[in-house]
């Protein structure tokens, strides 16, 4: 019995091109792929956003900072784990800049982009933990639709198989990268065999952890960064088994691939993250300007578009506070913001106080003479009067 005869009918094909030429300028699939994930997460978490109570399009001022700050911690963490590539013998360290040539670290990524989000958080006068609630929808589903950037690369591929969905990989041209290495008759080469689409399989994990988040976000009201920590251990559980199966070259610690540990302690932070931290969900009203509430995303009957084109344009608030869900609600409704705590005044201020509290603060002055005199007898006759504030 030959390989050839074990090999089913069916079997999921992979493209043999992945660099299309505009002129002087490649176009490659996979950076198409990225570049389309962060458009459909920034659209998603700006709805989230909106929902409770950002005013909209502030998640571009996020992804000004938080995109960049990914790419490059994406680029670091594939570097410093895999430093041979350009440090080691035969290595060219002025390939660590060359992105386009591939190698992101997902790990890097979530870290640098965490980075970035907090510094425009800060400028925007957004929590964080609000921030990262907003992208536990819009993360995983970028990092699907990211992965079909792999599909065409014919890269990121488990062993051998002989099931229904084994994939087609195809030898690539390191002469002429981003298309199939061909035969003299000018056919693609073909590696021998099928074999695990592990990108698929990532791609179809992070859509299960999408409804997951969306599940339980809607039932539990997840708030303060919980949901971003159900999507990170949903994720993790994913990449785990994942990385198991995958056979590119990568180093390893104690016979595993890095990334399985990685994958295992960034589960445990979550998971224990998930546990300890609780509170209601955060919903914001601005400070400052403006004072018009935004409508909820996706509800256009509310929006005035004659007083938005006719009025004057909308200016983003200076900041924003953190209210409960019906204070939001009623702010919603209204437009009227929600009265701030009342701070107790501090000692040593030189506040007067009002006259009409001069004969309160008499009375209470002679009853607490009256008090004292009475604790001076009850000590006299043996008693101890109560501790107060014990």
């Amino acid at each position: 019995m030959t390989l050839a005869s074990m090999t089913p009918q069916a079997a999921l094909p992979s493209p043999t091109t992945a660099v299309w030429q505009l002129g002087p300028v490649p176009i490659r699939a996979y950076a198409l792929c990225i570049i389309l994930g962060i458009v459909v997460a920034c659209w998603l978490t700006d709805r989230r956003l909106r929902q409770r109570g950002v005013a909209p399009g502030a998640v571009l001022d996020l992804a000004v900072w938080a995109v960049p700050a990914g790419i490059i911690g994406a680029r670091i963490y594939h570097v410093l784990t895999s430093p041979e590539k350009y440090f080691g013998t035969g290595g060219d360290p002025m390939k660590a800049f060359a992105i386009w040539e591939g190698g992101l670290g997902i790990w890097g990524a979530v870290a640098g982009g965490a980075l970035g989000a907090w510094i425009a958080a800060r400028q925007l006068g957004i929590p964080l933990v609000v921030v990262a609630d907003a992208l536990a929808l819009g993360l995983p589903l970028a990092q699907a639709i990211g992965r079909l950037g792999n599909w065409f690369n014919n890269e990121l591929y488990g062993g051998r198989t002989t099931l229904p969905w084994g994939l087609e990989i195809h030898r690539m041209d390191p002469d002429n990268p981003g298309r199939a290495l061909r035969d003299d008759a000018g056919e693609p080469i073909r590696e021998p065999g099928l074999y695990h689409p592990a990108f698929a399989y990532e791609a179809l994990w992070n859509l299960g952890v999408v409804a997951l988040v969306l599940v339980l976000d809607r039932k539990l009201k997840l708030g303060r960064g919980r949901a971003f920590a159900l999507y990170v251990m949903g994720y993790t559980v994913g990449r785990f088994w994942i990385e198991l199966i995958r056979t590119d070259e990568a180093n390893e610690i104690l016979g595993l691939r890095l990334n399985v540990w990685t994958a295992g302690l960034v589960f445990l932070g979550a998971l224990v993250y998930f546990l300890r931290v609780r509170g209601p969900r955060e919903y914001l009203v601005p400070v400052g300007a403006p004072a018009v509430p935004a409508p909820s995303a996706g509800d256009v009957s509310q929006v005035d578009l004659s007083r938005t084109e006719q009025g004057p344009k909308a200016v983003a608030p200076e900041g924003y506070r953190v209210v409960s869900e019906e204070q939001f609600e009623a702010y919603r409704e209204t437009g009227e913001l929600p009265d701030e705590p009342a701070a107790a005044p501090a000692a040593g201020t030189g506040d007067e106080p009002a006259a009409d509290d001069t004969a309160a603060k008499a009375d209470g002055e002679d009853d607490r003479v009256d008090a004292a005199e009475r604790d001076d007898r009850a000590g006299a006759a043996g008693a101890r009067p109560a501790d107060r504030d014990s």
